[in-house]
């Protein structure tokens, strides 16, 4: 008797009824049927920003993780927007809440920033409902990305040169060059009682093997270390 009556008073109490009325107020202006919808687009526009930055990396080292996260972003953010876009408070108090938070995973690449932008954006546009002008931004830019990665892909790519040799074999080291790559740099030279080392920036001309194959020929040089790197042979 005494546990009955407690569960009734509890039943009773203003707490229970003001969160059952909360919850009821909860659904009438999110729907669980917009949820469903929401987090599906969210998770097909993040599939495509997954799919486009897999086909588009041009990067050194590939994370596999990174497109997975691109998706969670989009899925995460949609739901977010949804619950704070009609409540000005709760809005406030989410960017309150975001601001103290720091992320210390650092971001290798540029395009990986630009990326998660794009994914938070889609993830904004979505949980706003405006679901037909997130599915034609999403497009779009794809197709911009594709273009620019196309470009991109048909340029040379840039490598790192390492060579070691003798001290007095740059002369030939540098008559090599000129006839094998379309630009090279000079980046760093060390020399010690054991030899030199030598790095340039180069943009190759003929094939990789066709390169280190000549540069070994040289009688004065050891060895040949071909590095892929991302920068740009004769910017400042």
């Amino acid at each position: 008797m005494a546990l009955n009556t407690m569960l009734e008073s509890i039943g009773k109490s203003d707490i229970v009824k003001s969160a059952g009325l909360n919850l009821g107020a909860q659904f009438q202006s999110i729907s669980i049927a917009d949820v469903l919808i929401a987090i599906t687009f969210a998770f097909l526009v993040g599939c495509i920003i997954a799919l486009v930055y897999k086909k588009t990396f041009r990067g050194v080292l590939y994370s596999s993780t990174f497109p997975i996260t691109l998706i969670m972003l989009t899925i995460i953010t949609t739901p977010v927007v949804m619950c704070i876009k009609s409540d000005i408070a709760l809005s406030m108090g989410m960017v309150g809440a975001l601001s103290i938070v720091r992320f210390r995973t650092a971001v290798k690449d540029p395009m990986d920033t630009a990326y998660m932008f794009w994914a938070l954006t889609m993830g904004i546009l979505l949980g706003a409902g405006l679901y037909i002008i997130a599915i034609a931004v999403v497009l779009i830019i794809s197709i911009f990305l594709f273009l620019i990665s196309f470009l991109q892909f048909k340029r040379p790519n840039a490598y790192l040169l390492v060579i070691h040799c003798q001290p007095g074999a740059e002369g030939f080291i540098e008559r090599d060059l000129k006839n094998k790559v379309k630009e090279h740099r000079l980046r760093s030279k060390t020399v010690t009682h054991a030899g030199a080392e030598i790095t340039y920036e180069v943009r190759l001309a003929a094939s990789e093997d066709q390169v280190i194959a000549n540069l070994r020929d040289i009688p004065e040089v050891h060895d040949v270390t071909l590095v892929a790197c991302q920068t740009d042979v004769g910017s400042n």
